[in-house]
């Protein structure tokens, strides 16, 4: 799956920097973002150490934020910033487990945060998370079907749909995943190609402007 997360949001960035007319890439690229969603949450309900993996998702936001600024000439929190924010969120949902109106608010505050500031994907990421976290799998391709439309009305994102066929993976040929995780990332390579890919795109482009 992180394989498979990579090589998807390689592509997608390409296609957004420099071939923004062929919606191609931007369809292979949709595969990429709920991949990096059910990956957080598999790895919050793995991990040991909460504080640390915060710690290191922050890390990777505030160095990824120059490269994608200047990668994606935009004035906006990066993916991984949105994601620590998705993570912040789980956590303080764990925390106020058994305090349904203290948990419904905390799940506003991450939704109302990432749309305010703003943050790549907006709303909609928190509530992907929300899905792949306390979705049963039966549930879980409806409902991002429903997210989807709704975006599509809320703000045109028309090509979005595609990332339904990654759920599609997820929940019905885990076995796919399972034999894809064979290859394995290793953890440097799968915590720093975020910056690094975005540092090395805004360099390239940069130059071709030049």
């Amino acid at each position: 799956m992180q394989l498979i997360a990579m090589l998807s949001m390689l592509l997608d960035h390409i296609g957004v920097v420099w071939f923004p007319d062929d919606s191609t890439w931007r369809v292979i690229g949709r595969l990429a973002l709920p991949f990096y969603a059910y990956a957080l949450v598999l790895g919050y309900t793995r991990t040991r150490d909460v504080n640390r993996y915060l710690g290191r998702m922050l890390a990777i936001a505030a160095i990824s934020q120059i490269p994608y600024s200047l990668a994606f000439r935009e004035m906006e929190l990066n993916t991984v910033g949105t994601l620590f924010v998705c993570l912040l969120m789980l956590w303080a949902l764990d925390k106020l487990k058994g305090k349904a109106p203290l948990q419904l608010a905390a799940s506003l505050a991450a939704i109302l945060l990432v749309e305010a500031v703003p943050a790549s994907y907006g709303a909609y990421l928190p509530l992907l998370v929300l899905i792949y976290r306390y979705g049963a799998p039966k549930w879980m391709l409806p409902l991002h079907l429903v997210l989807n439309v709704a975006f599509l009305f809320y703000k045109g994102w028309d090509i979005q749909l595609y990332s339904l066929f990654a759920t599609m993976v997820l929940v019905y040929t885990p076995m796919l995943l399972q034999s894809a995780d064979r290859i394995r990332v290793p953890r440097f390579m799968w915590r720093s190609f975020y910056p690094l890919h975005l540092a090395l795109i805004a360099a390239v482009d940069w130059v071709l402007i030049r």
